[in-house]
């Protein structure tokens, strides 16, 4: 099959790929307040927690002061019914933080942690010739030759006059 005829049934297949994914609970959370919305699109719109249950005309089910504890949700109209399992843990003295901030907080730190890097390098760069005054250091002076080691007098290799009287 040649490209020009596969690229049509390639859209159409992400197409559907795309409504399918659509269908999925929709959960924000801001604070100690948990907003979530039901992927149906009826009127009258029947939302269940655990232990409770309300009518509600809006897709959004808004939950305030919630205490991070888990609970089933479930919204259903006539026919339809989806459910999740809500596990969302909530603080009140959080911070929010935008992608923009996360990415200027990591940025700087990369920058600042290059910046020490570099630092380090060219003022370590600059002592490897230099002899310190520590109480372990000798001076250092021209490389003299040293003289061949002295030979052990256990390893002498021994003329065969020894091992033999006529040879000698």
């Amino acid at each position: 099959m040649r490209l020009e005829q596969s690229l049509p049934l390639l859209g159409l297949l992400l197409c559907v790929v795309g409504t399918a994914a659509q269908e999925e609970f929709l959960v924000e959370i801001s604070g100690t307040t948990v907003t979530i919305t039901c992927p149906l699109t009826a009127d009258s719109i029947t939302w269940k927690l655990t232990g409770m249950t309300e009518v509600i005309h809006e897709r959004k089910y808004v939950i305030e002061n919630h205490d991070s504890s888990p609970t089933n949700v479930s919204c259903s109209t006539e026919g339809k019914k989806y459910e999740m399992y809500l596990n969302a843990r909530v603080c009140t003295n959080c911070e929010e933080l935008d992608a923009l901030a996360v990415t200027g907080i990591i940025t700087a730190d990369l920058l600042i942690t290059f910046g020490v890097l570099i630092l380090v390098y060219y003022f370590s760069k600059d002592r490897k010739g230099r002899a310190s005054a520590g109480a372990g250091s000798r001076p250092r002076g021209q490389k003299m030759q040293r003289p061949p080691p002295v030979p052990n007098p256990d390893y002498e290799v021994w003329s065969t006059c020894i091992f033999s009287i006529s040879l000698c």
